[in-house]
């Protein structure tokens, strides 16, 4: 039982399947080293030259056949970035000489329309995001009207039936989203004797040349010109960027931080009171003052006598020996300590005990770090001390860094216990 199917039928069945295809859409995200939004459908023109002879066979080619033009369209859905569903659209016309004489045969394809599946085989990227060499296959089926003229005479007029389209091609990708069609089809006929007959042994080929352009958003790559390694190579490369400008940022406000900290620390005018806490900036060398760095109104006579320390005065400075600490690295003294430096205060103000730091660290790191370190650690105790009122005068701050270890510094506890500040009254 034969079926035919009329032009407009086969029209509406590939409009049809085209709806339902423009129906899926590709999610989309815009995080980085997600999901991508891609363009998966796009539409080409083509043209070249139709003959009757082919790779297979069917004898040799004559420089009439170059007279034979055949163009057509195509619309595309790309599935897979391997895979795609192509509808096509081929006319033209088939020139050739009778085999038994010189009279012009001329074969018409009216029109035809098929269904194909394309397979990528290969996707050349060469470290780009999109490809440069696609090369594919392809196969499907479809529906042609054609008719035959015999120099003046008509051999048939508008004969229809099926057919089954192959072929091989590559695709250049020449920018983002437009590719060069190089392709060579040959295409089997299904149809009556008459029809095979008029196309040698029931089949013709087409070799083009052609552009396709893909739909969509411009800056969306093409689904089967994507390389998600090229493209993941690229965004870690850009992410790689990030990281090594947030790291530089965060190296030199760490530097402006320390250069600040030194600021605050010195003492320009060598009054014993830190920048930090020095109200009266640019005292006249010698000139007593009181713990903000200002000139005594009337200096008092300082009458030293005999210091008679006992064993609640020496209690005072053990509590604050053993509550001492600073943030890890750091001359920053934290705030569980003040508590206990403050009654050291008192008691220096109360007494006018003389007061010696001196800063003692282990052996971890540099020799040269360590010194600064505990220096800067006895610094920072008598600088809070001489904020509560204590003469600068009186407190003497020195730092050994890791010269003289009360313990080993092969375990951690010896190391803890070399970690320290000690507080001498005289």
């Amino acid at each position: 039982m034969n079926i035919k199917f009329t032009k407009s039928a086969m029209l509406f069945a590939l409009i049809s399947l085209s709806t339902q295809l423009f129906a899926q859409e590709t999610p989309t995200t815009t995080s980085r080293f997600g999901k991508q939004s891609l363009r998966t459908w796009s539409i080409g023109a083509h043209g070249g030259i139709l003959s009757q002879n082919t790779f297979l066979g069917g004898g040799s080619v004559k420089a009439d056949e170059f007279k034979s033009i055949g163009y057509g369209a195509f619309i595309k859905k790309q599935i897979l970035p391997a895979l795609g569903l192509q509808a096509d659209f081929l006319r033209g016309e088939i020139k050739t000489l009778n085999s038994t004489s010189t009279i012009e045969q001329k074969n018409s394809i009216k029109w035809s329309g098929s269904l194909t599946a394309v397979l990528n085989i290969a996707n050349f990227s060469l470290n780009t995001e999109n490809a440069v060499l696609i090369p594919y296959v392809k196969a499907g089926a479809g529906y042609m009207s054609s008719d035959s003229q015999l120099g003046n005479i008509d051999a048939f007029t508008k004969r229809e039936g099926w057919f089954i389209p192959t072929g091989v091609g590559f695709k250049f990708g020449v920018a983002k989203g437009i590719n060069i069609d190089l392709g060579y089809d040959i295409n089997f006929i299904k149809s009556s004797p008459t029809v095979k007959n008029a196309y040698h042994e029931s089949r013709f080929s087409y070799a083009h040349a052609g552009l396709e352009f893909a739909l969509g958003n411009k800056e969306n790559s093409q689904l089967q010109n994507y390389s998600a390694v090229a493209d993941l190579r690229k965004q870690s490369a850009e992410e790689s960027a990030e990281l090594r400008k947030a790291l530089s940022t965060a190296e030199q406000n760490a530097a402006r931080d320390r250069e600040q900290y030194a600021k605050d620390l010195a003492d320009d005018d060598n009054d014993g009171v830190a920048n930090k806490f020095d109200k009266c900036p640019g005292t006249a060398a010698a000139t007593v003052v009181d713990g903000s760095g200002c000139p005594l109104a009337a200096p008092k006579t300082i009458i030293r006598e005999t210091t008679v320390i006992t064993e609640a005065d020496r209690k005072v400075v053990k509590d604050a020996i053993s509550n001492l600490e600073f943030d890890l690295g750091k001359s920053t003294i934290r705030s569980k300590s003040y508590t206990t430096l403050n009654r050291v205060a008192a008691l220096l103000i109360e007494k006018n005990f003389s007061l010696k730091l001196a800063g003692h660290t282990d052996n971890t790191g540099s020799r040269e770090l360590n010194l600064r370190l505990s220096k800067e650690r006895a610094e920072s105790v008598k600088t809070y001390l001489v904020s509560q009122g204590v003469n600068a005068s009186r407190v003497e701050a020195t730092g050994y860094g890791p010269d003289q270890p009360i313990s080993t510094n092969k375990t951690a506890a010896g190391r803890q216990e070399n970690r320290r500040v000690e507080f001498s009254l005289y």
